[in-house]
């Protein structure tokens, strides 16, 4: 037996919370690991909520991101003792996740955790650090630089929006922030952001082609909000499209794209390859001071992760949250 969160489904109805597992309840795997840290990120609230259709097997314990120390290996890329790292791949959703004291995983699936970084500062991180570097890359390789004009962040306050502006600022970008909490400014400009837009400017129904205001753009929202920030992107501007936090639907026109050469990046974190996996994790393990971590994250035991959960959901919580699995209150 051991301690996680448990989603379950049946005839009861939809219920997540702390429990005793059985180890019968971990999926097949040849790396078993000892979780040391998890986090609690937009995904793992949808599906501890029962808000949004993520999981699809149960019972599931959640939790799309985790580190821990293997403990048993039938794999030859991992040895017992190694420190690992997972991000997406669907765990948390179809395989068992990070929000438990134990976890048993595919070999393919884990990256040894990068040098410099504790156990810790990867949560820290996490897939919300990771897919924002994966955003930066995107706009990167289209040629976009911090000579091209100033980029803008939807959903500022989100784990992958605190940490693009920290990593664009860091590249020399000017950060553009929108959010919806103008009360959270201070944070944002502590991030490295120099202008903060509301969101709402952004978040309603807008014209196919808006003035020229941003060389690119690092988009959480989806929706509206993803359109409008077509429209408003400079000649030859790129958007890297990473969330949904608005919405799924792109109610947009083709005008941007071919009056004025814009490109839309659509960012997978999930089934990223492994050679795009360790490129972002090296280059965050490079860019990132460790004064970012305490500035954008905070820190939760396994007893509070539903609640916290539903505040995320209820877009109360700012940045990243890390779960220390060994604290159970």
């Amino acid at each position: 037996m051991f301690k996680g969160i448990l989603i379950e489904k049946d005839d009861q109805g939809y219920r997540a919370g702390l429990q005793d597992i059985d180890d019968s309840v971990l999926m097949a795997g040849d790396v078993s690991v000892d979780v040391l840290y998890s986090t609690l990120n937009y995904k793992d609230g949808l599906a501890i909520t029962g808000k949004g259709p993520v999981v699809r097997n149960f019972p599931m314990i959640p939790g799309i991101d985790l580190v821990g120390e293997v403990t048993n290996s039938d794999s030859d890329k991992f040895s017992v003792g190694d420190k690992v790292l997972l991000n997406g791949f669907g765990v948390g959703e179809v395989h068992c996740g990070g929000l438990a004291t134990k976890a048993r995983l595919n070999s393919d699936w884990l990256i040894p955790l990068p040098d410099g970084l504790s156990p810790r500062d990867a949560m820290a991180i996490g897939t919300a650090g990771y897919t924002a570097m994966l955003c930066v890359i995107a706009l990167e390789r289209h040629g976009i630089t911090p000579h091209s004009g100033d980029v803008l962040v939807t959903g500022a306050n989100g784990g992958v929006g605190s940490y693009a502006i920290a990593l664009l600022a860091k590249l020399g970008y000017r950060v553009v922030a929108s959010t919806g909490r103008i009360e959270q400014a201070e944070y944002l400009r502590s991030l490295g952001a120099a202008d903060i837009v509301y969101r709402e400017m952004l978040a309603e129904p807008g014209r196919p082609l808006a003035k020229e205001q941003w060389a690119a753009a690092i988009d959480c929202a989806g929706s509206h909000t993803l359109a409008n920030v077509c429209a408003g992107l400079k000649y030859g501007g790129v958007v890297a499209a990473c969330g949904l936090a608005q919405g799924m639907d792109f109610n947009a026109t083709v005008a941007p794209f071919i009056l004025r050469g814009v490109t839309l990046a659509g960012i997978d974190s999930v089934m990223r390859p492994l050679a795009d996996r360790i490129e972002a994790w090296d280059r965050l393990t490079t860019l990132l001071d460790t004064g970012v971590f305490a500035e954008v994250s905070a820190e939760i035991g396994l007893a509070d992760v539903v609640t916290t959960a539903e505040q995320l959901i209820a877009g109360q919580v700012r940045g990243r949250v890390i779960v220390d699995v060994s604290r159970d209150s």
